[in-house]
């Protein structure tokens, strides 16, 4: 879509084809249905939530910046508000708001919208693009085409990895295709099916791969049928998708993550908490002690790893049975079995290789006329709004060009 309306703005005739029934499907989904439209942090600070090729980035974000989506957003009546973690939504929370702006410039500068429209074909002649065929047998001349379909997550707003073909067709190069920002399944299924849908917030993950860790983060994380999910388990999976083979993952089953319930207090002030709790409820059965210190769901779960009988007397439990418990809350662990399926991804990570477009303008180095733009190039980055930043981005340049 800024594609597109950056591409009227020059005067020239555009058309949009989109081959579901509505624009903007997988916008509408992003956020939990809220749309987290950009990230507020400095430009500068963005490199750091880039997974794959970076540097590729770095003409784009300037010309487009998160300021500017921003701008374009208010000028189209949508106000905005900054969360935690720097995440910008529209201030009404419904990303029907965001898709609507969009949709208002693209009637503005004229852009013509063929919906239920599917391309087969980029037509190329002499190295240069000279129009597209649609699955209809139709052709239509154009002496630039932009492919902005993204990449092969959530099939169903569109995105079935249409833009690969068209590509590769034309000689492009494709790598790797993984899911990334994407559940993870665990070795420790029924563990996890116990505490389903228990959402934690202000928890602090480390993943872990052979001992040494490879990523941390803090904040909100759920619990599924098969494993783990949520904001910070989607960062960790897209971080382990590009260190770790999937395969191997699969095999030795090396990655697990740990989950620290109380980062705010180290091991000595937790164990004193634990026990203030205790002397308090120093009556009571076990099982019914831990109330004040962990949501109903986990109580159950956390006496069953600690090995501690759950009808003894709090009075009865040993400074080293405390200590278990302590060591559960700050290091409850999981073992990764396996990503979740692609169709289960928000994003895709990989796509068509950046060695093979023009960073400053979008344009196939392979075919003349041919552009790139969002999620279909292998670029990739955590959660927070940077995903969409990168498809505003790309999509801007490629439509100025």
């Amino acid at each position: 879509m800024i594609a597109a309306i950056e591409a009227a703005k020059k005067n020239n005739n555009v058309i949009l084809l989109e081959k579901m029934n509505s624009l903007g499907r997988k916008l509408l989904i992003t956020g939990k249905g809220r749309c987290n439209i950009t990230n507020a942090a400095d430009m500068s600070e963005f490199m750091n939530n880039i997974l794959a090729n970076p540097r590729f980035l770095y003409s784009v974000f300037n010309s487009f910046t998160n300021k500017d989506i921003i701008n374009f957003m208010e000028e189209h009546g949508v106000k905005t508000k900054v969360e935690r973690g720097e995440r910008v939504f529209p201030a009404s929370d419904k990303s029907q708001d965001v898709l609507k702006a969009f949709e208002k410039e693209l009637y503005n500068q004229n852009v013509k919208i063929m919906l239920n429209t599917k391309v087969i074909d980029v037509i190329e002649k002499e190295g240069r693009v000279i129009g597209v065929k649609l699955d209809n047998g139709e052709v239509i001349n154009a002496d630039k085409v932009i492919i902005a379909t993204g990449g092969k997550s959530y099939p169903l707003t569109g995105s079935t990895g249409d833009g690969y073909i068209l590509a590769k067709k034309l000689g492009h190069k494709i790598t790797k295709i993984r899911p990334a920002l994407v559940p993870l399944s665990c070795i420790e299924e029924d563990l996890c099916r116990s505490m389903q849908g228990l959402s934690l917030k202000n928890v602090a993950i480390k993943v872990k791969s052979k001992e040494k860790i490879i990523y941390n983060d803090f904040g909100e994380m759920l619990f599924t049928h098969f494993g783990l999910s949520g904001p910070i388990i989607l960062s960790a999976s897209s971080v382990l998708s590009h260190i770790v083979d999937i395969d191997s993952l699969m095999k030795e089953k090396v990655v697990k993550i740990s989950i620290d319930l109380k980062p705010a207090l180290d091991i000595e002030r937790l164990d004193a908490r634990v026990l203030r709790d205790f002397e308090g409820e120093k009556n009571k059965n076990f099982k019914n002690s831990l109330n004040d210190l962990l949501p109903q769901k986990m109580i159950e779960p956390i006496i069953g790893l600690s090995k501690i009988n759950s009808d003894k007397k709090v009075n009865e439990i040993t400074k080293e049975e405390r200590r278990v418990i302590v060591n559960l809350l700050k290091n409850m662990e999981f073992t990764i079995s396996n990503f979740r399926p692609i169709e289960e991804a928000i994003i895709t990570s990989g796509g068509i290789d950046v060695k093979e477009i023009n960073p400053k303008t979008m344009e196939s180095k392979i075919v003349k006329g041919l552009y790139f733009a969002g999620e279909i190039i292998d670029v990739d980055a955590v959660t927070g709004g940077f995903n969409l930043q990168i498809a505003y981005s790309t999509g801007y340049v490629a439509g100025n060009n």
